[in-house]
């Protein structure tokens, strides 16, 4: 099979951000499959581009079987909402146009959000004649609307109306997470499988203590507290800071923050004026180097907005910080609570409540070998339940299944 996958957000291994889908095309092409990408050259996570001039096409293949087509977008894609929404439509359009020049294609696969890439990818299969599958990876324009970003009644109306329209048009809809079925079902979706988010549980090394990298950051006899991942609005994180203010007087507590975002330059300008010397930024890193990050911690934060939509998600952080055999601390209820609860690998901490997150802190700080067997427990679960090359192998049978009924029906 030969798949386009248009997927503005893309990384690569040796980029900063989430690699599903690169670890999934990594899988398709082992097993003798064609996978084309076209992606944007401007980090999602980071704002910052591949390459030095942005061009209108360029062309990448890291390995055999995968052929990577950067396309050209509007850069500024963390200067506002409005920006990024121009962003979104450039790519929208230059993905479609170098799109219509990939021959010899069986199926397109298209993801959302950003959910405007949605609709190029359904021109093309119509255009090809080709199968359309349609992956949701958060409820856009849902959650835009529900942290505030997405405001105009005009665009709300349109956006709701796109999703309704791909919903109803995709020959195969998945979803990454359980909590997604009833809104896709309302909102007209069918043909709906779950191909969960998961991890490659090889990518990291749980008897690794990261010392190297606590010797770098001057972590050597701290507790490290990591958090990984974007600094959105939707991630919450002054709860973080907050709790870092309350541990303040245990000095062995240490929260360090790697990533990128748009909340970043004001969360460091909060931790400055609320003197934690025991937070640490540092900035986003390639996949492949965030196992020695992992590595240096002795627990991990993921958290959300206390909003009622996140209660639906499964947040691909999670999966890794379980498979580095690291307890999580857990500011997100609904869906991912029930997974870290089975694995018993973690704590949760209820959203927006900060003493509580540092009350757990300092629970797993004063407790190593809870600690080391919470993240045990995660590790043996995440391998059992969500190894992604066991959730790529679904895909694929989903993508072979949805050919053969293309060509029956031709041939009928």
């Amino acid at each position: 099979m030969h798949i386009l996958l248009i997927h503005q957000a893309f990384a690569n291994l040796d980029e900063a951000g989430g690699t599903r889908h690169y670890e999934i095309a990594h899988y398709l092409a082992e097993k003798g499959h064609q996978v084309t990408v076209l992606t944007s050259p401007i980090n999602y996570l980071t704002g910052r581009s591949s390459t030095k001039r942005l061009h209108w096409v360029e062309k990448e293949i890291p390995e055999p079987g995968i052929t990577i087509l950067r396309v050209y977008v509007y850069p500024a894609l963390h200067r506002s909402f409005f920006h990024r929404l121009i962003n979104f439509f450039s790519f929208m359009f230059s993905s479609f146009f170098v799109g219509l020049g990939v021959k010899n294609v069986d199926a397109v696969w298209g993801t959302s959000p950003p959910i405007f890439q949605g609709w190029t990818a359904w021109l093309l299969a119509r255009l090809k004649r080709k199968p359309f599958l349609f992956e949701i990876r958060d409820l856009w324009p849902e959650f835009a609307i529900g942290v505030g970003v997405l405001k105009n009644k005009t665009l709300i109306k349109m956006s709701y109306w796109l999703e309704s329209f791909l919903y109803r048009h995709a020959d195969q809809i998945i979803i990454n997470s359980p909590g997604f079925f009833r809104y896709v079902a309302r909102q007209g979706g069918k043909n709906v499988q779950l191909v969960p988010n998961g991890v490659d549980p090889h990518m990291f090394d749980p008897q690794d203590r990261g010392l190297d990298f606590r010797a770098e950051h001057g972590l050597t006899d701290a507790f490290v507290i990591l958090y990984a991942g974007a600094h959105g609005i939707s991630n919450d994180l002054e709860v973080v800071l907050h709790a870092a203010r309350e541990n303040l007087s245990d000095p062995r507590i240490r929260y360090v923050f790697v990533g990128d975002g748009k909340e970043k330059a004001h969360l460091q300008e909060a931790a400055v004026q609320m003197q934690l010397t025991n937070v640490l930024f540092l900035p986003s890193v390639p996949k492949q180097k965030m196992k020695d990050v992992l590595a240096g911690s002795d627990a991990c934060i993921a958290i959300l907005q206390p909003l009622e939509l996140y209660k639906t998600t499964y947040p691909n952080k999670v999966f890794d910080y379980l498979a580095a055999a690291r307890p999580v601390l857990l500011v997100i209820d609904g869906v991912i609570r029930e997974v870290v609860e089975a694995a018993r690998g973690g704590i949760f901490v209820p959203p927006g409540n900060s003493a509580a997150l540092a009350a757990a802190a300092r629970q797993l700080s004063a407790n190593p070998e809870k600690c080391r067997q919470m993240g045990q427990n995660g590790r043996e679960y995440v391998v059992s339940h969500f190894d992604r090359q066991k959730l790529a192998a679904q895909l694929e049978t989903l993508f072979r299944q949805l050919v053969v009924e293309e060509s029956c029906q031709k041939r009928s």
